[in-house]
């Protein structure tokens, strides 16, 4: 492990409640993964904030699940991310930026087919779109299309994990 990455662990875990809250919600959007976070707080080492990041994620309900996904913009949606999604703006647009550079035919079929996703489930979609083009996002938008309700929600948060993960990633370094 870096000395750098020790310094950065040291300060998550010697960080006041509120600002150490104020960082876990910037990688998940769950208050009550939240909240069992910071009362794991201080973390041994980066595996073990990671092991308790999944472990706690995948025990949330799918109500808890929801209120993460809620806590993004949509694919290629740059006037939400930058007004209601400012403390994470950065990061969604490096996350997202394969989208930026696509054609627009793409960006219509994208935009379109996030429409029918949200009307099918209810939550927007969700997948680590990073090192991702517009068009693999769009390819993977349309084979998660037909799964039911149930193998749809627990795809969704599997990708909720592991945009988490590149979250914490993004904080200890």
């Amino acid at each position: 492990m870096s000395v750098n990455g020790n310094v950065k662990l040291d300060k998550i875990n010697t960080v006041s409640d509120g600002a150490a809250k104020e960082e876990l919600e910037r990688c998940c959007g769950s208050a009550v993964w939240v909240e069992k976070m910071m009362a794991q707080r201080p973390f041994r080492s980066r595996d073990e904030l990671f092991r308790f990041a999944d472990d706690i994620w995948f025990k949330l309900s799918p109500g808890d699940w929801l209120e993460a996904f809620s806590h993004h913009p949509r694919i290629g949606d740059v006037g939400s991310l930058r007004a209601k999604f400012a403390s994470t703006a950065n990061w969604c647009e490096n996350e997202q930026k394969g989208v930026h550079q696509a054609a627009d035919d793409v960006l219509y079929e994208l935009a379109s087919l996030n429409d029918e996703y949200f009307e099918k489930f209810g939550y927007i979609f969700i997948v680590c779109a990073t090192g991702k083009s517009a068009g693999e996002m769009l390819e993977i938008l349309k084979s998660r299309l037909p799964n039911d309700n149930q193998k749809e929600l627990n795809v969704a948060a599997g990708e909720q994990a592991k945009i988490t993960k590149l979250r914490l990633e993004k904080l200890l370094s």
